[in-house]
Order: structure tokens, then sequence, then C-alpha cells
């Protein structure tokens, strides 16, 4: 808490700064990943309290990784007007090596809390997660490639890993289908939201997909990636899971692939987050089916 303090400025400090910064909203979607991984695990579930640990230290690596991101791009967030009120572009808190290394030493205890709960191979998938959106994504991609958010949408699919290995490290076929969907999902979900915001992206030279190729083209890869996606969710049906889930996964789909259409079709800002929250709703109904339908 003294660390905390002394790095918000009198005026600026608040505890919703502070959570801010560690994007809580996308580390609890992360940590659910992880949630269903488990429950469509081909093992028993361990008990409730291995189950918290693994929760819990997936939610804090991945807001650690976050709250690292905007660390790191403090300088393109400010040049955004999305991002610009962010604590570490505005000045809210100030930077020093100490960030880093906080964030570091969270991510490592949450790493071990869950070796220690579940086994290495849960822990690893969890320090993958971290390490691909902090640094193979953050530091190495995002300000030098279009396939950024590809290459780290896998941040996701290493959650649904480690909550699979921590029922069980031989991974069956449902939890790695649900990871590379996972991967699937990542691309026309964030470029959905990189067309509502290109301007943006534009202005912070961020090579994400519309700046690169346009919306319009952009738009058809995310309609094209979308129906990908939605085969690809379909076929844990045939690897054991039933009737709920594909209820689930189809719906979910077919709003998807409705708003997706529509956004091809006239790719505005409008349509583009249109999509986006799609994309959400889809990946809220097929994680919950994956969980009611494999355990109950």
């Amino acid at each position: 808490m003294e660390f905390i303090e002394s790095q918000v400025t009198p005026a600026a400090g608040s505890w919703r700064s502070i959570l801010g910064v560690f994007k809580l909203r996308i580390g609890f979607v992360i940590a659910c990943t992880a949630l269903a991984g488990l429950a469509v695990a081909p093992a028993p579930a361990p008990g409730p309290w291995h189950i918290a640990v693994l929760w819990l230290g997936v939610l804090v690596s991945s807001a650690c990784a976050g709250a690292f991101n905007q660390y790191y791009e403090h300088d393109i967030d400010l040049l955004m007007r999305r991002t610009r009120t962010r604590a570490f572009a505005s000045g809210k808190f100030r930077r020093d090596a100490r960030w880093p290394a906080a964030f570091g030493a969270l991510i490592a205890a949450a790493v071990a809390a869950v070796g220690l709960a579940a086994n290495a191979w849960a822990a690893l998938y969890v320090f993958l997660g971290a390490f691909f959106y902090a640094v193979v994504y953050t530091i190495w991609l995002k300000r030098r490639s279009w396939l950024n958010i590809v290459v780290g949408g896998l941040a996701g699919s290493w959650a649904v890993l480690a909550g699979a290995a921590a029922a069980d490290p031989h991974l069956g076929a449902v939890p790695l289908l649900l990871a590379g969907v996972l991967f699937l999902w990542t691309p026309p979900h964030f470029w959905s939201l990189a067309i509502a915001f290109r301007d943006d992206y534009e202005a912070a030279r961020v090579p994400m997909l519309p700046v690169v190729v346009g919306d319009a083209r952009a738009a058809k890869t995310i309609f094209a990636c979308t129906l990908l996606l939605v085969g690809a969710s379909l076929l844990p049906v045939f690897f054991g899971l039933g009737a709920i889930y594909a209820v689930g996964a189809a719906s979910g789909g077919a709003l998807f692939i409705a708003k997706a259409w529509r956004l091809a079709r006239r790719p505005d800002r409008r349509t583009a987050m249109a999509s986006f929250h799609a994309s959400l709703l889809q990946l809220t109904l097929l994680l919950l089916a994956a969980g009611i339908d494999a355990r109950w």
C-alpha cells in the first residue's frame, strides 16, 4: 500500500485509478476461461480450495500483465483518445522501475501458488499466458506487425490449458479444441474494436489490421475469421460435449456471424461496435455452455 500511495499524485489518488491499471475486467474473463478449461478436462476436478487458487492465480497474473501493458505503452496511450486518461499515460502514476518489479513479483507469486495448489504444468501455462501478453504482444509485436493480436491472442488459450492441466496434465481433445477457439476468437473480437477506433491507432502508429489494409478489407477479414471461429467452436460436440454446449455455441456463433456480416457490408463505427459486443456475448455463452454441459 505504501508503494502504491507513493506513486499516486495527491490530486489523482483513487482506488478507481489503481484498479483501472490492472484491467480487472479482462483479467476476470481470462480467469473464467481457466474455469471452463477445468470443467471440460477429462478428469475429476480438484477440491474447492485448489480451484480458488487456480482462479485467483490466473486473475492476478493476467491483471499484472495488463498493468505492465499500460506501464509500457504510456507513450502511445497518450496519443489515443480512448486511452489518454489511463493512469500512466496521464501522469496520475509516476513511472519508475518499482512498478514492473512489483508486477513481476505478483506474477511469480501467482505462478508459484498455482504450482503448489495444482501442478507444474498448470503453473507453466499460467506463466505463458502472462508472458505472451506482456512480452510477446506488448513489447515485441504490437508496434511492429499487424499479427500482434493474432499471436497475442494465445494469452487466453494458455488460461484454458492451465485450467485443464489443473485437473489432469495430460490434456484431452476438448480442452485443446477450446484453447483453439480462444485463439481464433481474439482477432475478430479485437479487430472489430480496432475499426471503431482506427483513427486512434493510426495516430499512435500502431499497425492494427484496419490501419494496415483499411476498414473494408479488415471487415471482410473479420467476417471470414468469424466463420472459421464458429465452425471450430462446434467441433467439441464431436469429442464429448453435448446438446447444452451445442446450443450455446451455435446461438452465440450465429449472432456473431450476423453482426460480422453487417460489418463487412457497411464498415463503420456503429457496426464495428455491434460486432465487438456480439463477440463478447458469443464467448460468454460458449464458456457457460461448456461448463454446464461438462459438469451437469
